[in-house]
């Protein structure tokens, strides 16, 4: 993998134990409209029927890629946990690209006023809203709640990239 944001996370990753093999990465024809996902028993799943680009495969990657080093990193983490999983989604549509001016005027989304952090908030709603623990009011809360901590939460970058 070429994006330097992943061999970034790779490099990070093994740093902090975890270290990344090719067989943590998983391409398969996904039902949900997702990109990917990351399933902490398997590794990362890249859906290669709704990732068009590369670079739409590097963004779902790092994305993915955020929630494996959250997941090394917090000992405890438990994705049924709203608000652990709404930090983890928080970070990674803030580190991932996700968010990026690009990829909200591709989705037609286009705000002056903090349109950064509305993305965020957005996808992050949109990722837990999934988990079966974490629906609704849960996962709006979860959202809300997690969002001033999580958002500045930028390890292991240095800053926002």
């Amino acid at each position: 993998m070429a994006d330097a944001y992943v061999r970034f996370m790779r490099e990070k990753m093994e740093n902090a134990g975890c270290a990344v093999h090719p067989e943590f990465f998983h391409v398969e024809m996904c039902d949900l409209k997702v990109g990917g996902g990351f399933r902490p028993e398997d590794g990362i799943v890249v859906c290669a029927n709704h990732l068009h680009t590369q670079e739409d495969v590097d963004h779902a990657v790092t994305h993915e890629l955020i929630h494996a080093y959250d997941h090394c990193r917090a000992k405890t983490l438990d994705w049924n946990d709203c608000l652990h999983h709404a930090c983890s989604e928080i970070r990674a549509a803030t580190l991932s690209g996700d968010c990026a001016f690009k990829q909200e005027l591709l989705r037609g989304n286009f705000g002056i006023n903090k349109q950064f952090q509305t993305c965020v908030k957005r996808r992050a709603l949109l990722s837990v809203n999934m988990n079966q623990a974490c629906t609704g009011e849960k996962a709006e809360h979860a959202v809300e709640e997690a969002f001033q901590k999580c958002f500045k939460y930028s390890e292991p970058f240095d800053r926002i990239p």
